[in-house]
């Protein structure tokens, strides 16, 4: 499969979850937009800012491979951090129009890539360089795991579900993420028909670390200390 046909895939599962994300923003009044999110000192108005300036920033990447021309995914952190405190402080209605309007604004330039665009290198927010389709991955991984940390009706298992057939590549991916030495883990997802998805975190004897598909990826994205997982969850190393 090339580039550009996976890109295609991954761009109908973005579009499907932005289609979710459109619903739950527009079901959400000013209290409950205000209200604490799930992750520490974020309301829920933090988190659906930083979403829709991810959105605008990875379409920044998408055109810096399309033109060759050199787009940073942001001005520069501060930068990134003063959007998100100041956009937490509008109205529902302005976020969640923001939060839609941003995601329709990246499948836009998505769908306006050529095919041999896919392949083309450019320079994430942690400064690694990363092929064009894997800007897709991210805005998956961001748009799914955000749901969960909304707050709002959505739990791990629940997101599990929505990522379908990306889930093993999406926990794989937050694997990649880890800087330094991983645990000596081996990473196992059981699904109630007896299916499991195992990945090996590390070389040589492994200690097996066994939960559904949301508490593993609640574990290996950092949402949980581990405790609902059969077995002995070691700490993390720092996310890249």
């Amino acid at each position: 499969m090339t580039a550009s046909e996976r890109a295609h895939i991954l761009l109908n599962r973005v579009r499907a979850l932005h289609d979710e994300w459109a619903r739950v923003v527009r079901g959400l009044d000013e209290e409950a937009v205000h209200a604490p999110s799930a992750l520490p000192g974020w309301t829920r108005a933090h988190l659906l800012s930083h979403l829709a300036r991810n959105a605008d920033g990875l379409a920044n990447l998408l055109t810096w491979a399309k033109t060759g021309v050199e787009t940073p995914m942001y001005a520069g952190e501060a930068a990134r951090d003063d959007d998100i405190e100041k956009g937490a402080y509008r109205s529902a209605e302005e976020i969640a129009e923001d939060v839609v309007g941003s995601a329709a604004r990246l499948v836009e330039v998505a769908e306006s890539l050529p095919d041999d665009a896919w392949w083309v290198r450019v320079r994430a927010r942690q400064g690694r360089e990363i092929p064009a389709e894997f800007v897709l991955w991210l805005r998956l991984s961001e748009t799914a795991i955000h749901l969960a940390d909304l707050d709002f009706g959505y739990d791990f298992d629940r997101v599990a579900d929505l990522l379908g057939d990306e889930f093993d590549t999406v926990v794989g991916n937050a694997i990649g993420m880890y800087a330094g030495e991983l645990p000596a883990v081996l990473l196992i997802a059981a699904e109630e028909n007896g299916y499991r998805h195992e990945w090996r975190m590390s070389e040589g004897e492994l200690e097996p670390l066994t939960g559904t598909r949301g508490e593993v990826l609640a574990w290996i994205t950092g949402r949980s200390d581990g405790s609902t997982l059969d077995g002995v969850a070691p700490p993390l190393p720092n996310w890249l």
